[in-house]
């Protein structure tokens, strides 16, 4: 075993050895999943004083009102305390942070800052928080994955390939949806297809699917008791509507959180609120809104259950939608931890039932019943959101096993995913990013800039080729140079405005004339960004 481990840390792993790490990631990834999901519930349990977690927001209802305001606010307290503590930043990670990390940092996420937000999300769940488990459990299966490739050395490629192989287990267990955990994995995190790729995610998601299933069973996650097939294809232009709908819906749930974090920011910074404090705040408005709403609460698939069912009246639905979308940025922008998956899940159920009851009451004999454009609805407001069609679409089948109205579903979610994507910059994860500079949603040629180092690729003013300290000073004194801690992405632009072949790269310390380390050749950089595309190509298409 030991000689087996070394042989792996110095050559890397064979094909069969990569899938048997494959499989224990897999495992691993599902047992994570599963473990996360059994303790929110456990926790829930306890808190709320139910067994009934499924319909955590009848048996909310039932307790006395500062209950209520109360639990989140203290659970709010907590997640302040742990975010403080233990992230530099106050933010919660998730997939946009996986994103990144498979983009820019060889598949590799952050350990520390990722478990305490995996504490912070499952306290937010558990105490009235109104968000999602998948981001978290997305995130924490990621730091599995991250320990794996640091314990073998895995290159860049491995890297990756590991945590795809994490994320499909930890989807896939989480949803009990083997197809689309494995694309999920390959649509959104690795964001290709490659065929190196495919048999150990595979691999990784049926074993987190086997997990689930002999932990939970093999059951579906939402129930539909009546048909919902279609009943003529002069339905199919209704679906075209609730798939606009949905893109618009989708596209106001993504702004709302965006702009509740702009303004909590905002908001933080003028009050000179401490930072733990944060958190705790935004749990007592969730708690008041809960007072009339308590279907706010946690996930929120009792309330998507009863969506699918048809078991809501029309206002309800609507109301619902919109005071879940309002809870949501709350959540989110009040720094609570969760994930957006679920909350998409939710609003679109909602949206599709209150659309489908228009469209069934305009036209019954030509129209299915309003659980099929709930069901609709909710594919296609959460691919908008997730950015992933085509893993959004398979979700929804495999939650409710009904592979009868696949046409209807798609049509909405091709509709939904277009009118978003001209609006948003590719998925919520995706503008995540963008706001915090990272241009990944642009394509490798955006970001591969900002993986390189001027220092790894700068001549040093000793070398045989490199410029003299006569021409550096001359470039410096026009104000044409570049910080020794820099990237290319920042020394690219400079080759641009100035004309230069090269420009000085100095190291600046505090009260102290700056320090000439070398020389950033535009050829140099130029060759290193090329040698970098090819080798995305190359694992794009293995």
């Amino acid at each position: 075993m030991a000689d087996t481990l070394r042989t792996i840390r110095t050559k890397g792993p064979s094909e069969i050895q990569f899938w048997f790490i494959a499989l224990m990631i897999g495992i691993g990834g599902g047992l994570i999943a599963m473990g996360f999901r059994l303790g929110i519930e456990s926790l829930q349990s306890f808190v709320y004083q139910t067994n009934q977690v499924a319909r955590l927001h009848r048996s909310a209802a039932m307790l006395d009102w500062y209950w209520i305001v109360l639990i989140p606010v203290c659970g709010g307290l907590i997640v302040g305390l742990i975010l403080d503590r233990f992230t530099p930043d106050g933010r919660v990670r998730a997939v946009a942070d996986v994103i990144e990390g498979a983009a820019l940092r060889d598949g590799r996420v952050e350990k520390r800052e990722g478990l305490a937000s995996a504490a912070a999300s499952f306290v937010t769940l558990a105490t009235g928080g109104s968000s999602g488990r998948e981001g978290p459990v997305v995130h924490l299966v990621g730091v599995l994955a991250t320990y794996v490739s640091g314990l073998i050395k895995a290159d860049g490629v491995t890297g990756r390939d590991l945590l795809g192989c994490a994320v499909a287990a930890g989807v896939s267990a989480s949803f009990n949806a083997p197809i689309a955990g494995a694309l999920f994995a390959l649509e959104v995190v690795l964001r290709h297809f490659a065929m190196r790729a495919f048999a150990p995610i595979v691999i990784a998601s049926v074993a987190g699917t086997v997990v689930s299933r002999m932990i939970h069973g093999d059951v579906t996650e939402y129930f539909l008791p009546t048909t919902t097939a279609l009943r003529f294809y002069v339905e199919l232009p209704a679906f075209i509507l609730l798939g606009l709908l949905s893109g618009v819906l989708a596209i106001v749930l993504m702004r709302s959180i965006f702009w509740a974090d702009t303004i909590g920011t905002a908001v933080q910074t003028k009050l000179r609120i401490p930072r733990a404090l944060r958190p705790a705040i935004a749990g007592g408005v969730l708690g008041v809104i809960a007072l009339w709403f308590p279907h706010i609460i946690g996930v929120g698939y009792g309330i998507t259950s009863d969506a699918l069912s048809g078991r809501l009246l029309f206002w309800q639905a609507v109301v619902f939608a919109a005071v879940k979308v309002i809870a949501v940025a709350i959540t989110m922008g009040g720094r609570m931890g969760g994930g957006v998956f679920s909350p998409a899940l939710v609003v679109g159920s909602l949206a599709g039932l209150a659309f489908g009851m228009v469209a069934t009451g305009l036209l019954p004999d030509y129209s299915g019943t309003a659980a099929l454009y709930a069901l609709a609805g909710m594919g296609a407001v959460a691919a908008a959101v997730l950015g992933a069609p085509i893993s959004t679409t398979l979700i929804v089948f495999e939650l409710t096993g009904d592979w009868q109205t696949g046409l209807a579903v798609m049509v909405a979610v091709s509709m939904s995913t277009a009118v978003s994507s001209r609006f948003i910059a590719g998925s919520f994860f995706l503008t995540q990013l963008e706001r915090r500079g990272v241009r990944i949603a642009a394509g490798p040629q955006a970001y591969l800039l900002s993986t390189f180092d001027v220092a790894t690729v700068m001549r040093s003013m000793d070398h045989p080729r490199g410029a003299s300290l006569e021409d550096c000073e001359a470039l410096i004194q026009r104000g044409i140079y570049v910080a020794h801690d820099a990237t290319l992405d920042r020394a690219m632009p400079l080759f641009e405005n100035s004309g230069e072949s090269f420009v000085p790269v100095v190291r600046q310390k505090k009260d102290a004339p700056a320090e000439v380390r070398g020389a950033l050749f535009h050829v140099d950089a130029l060759r290193a960004f090329n040698r970098a595309l090819a080798a995305v190509s190359a694992e794009e298409h293995a």
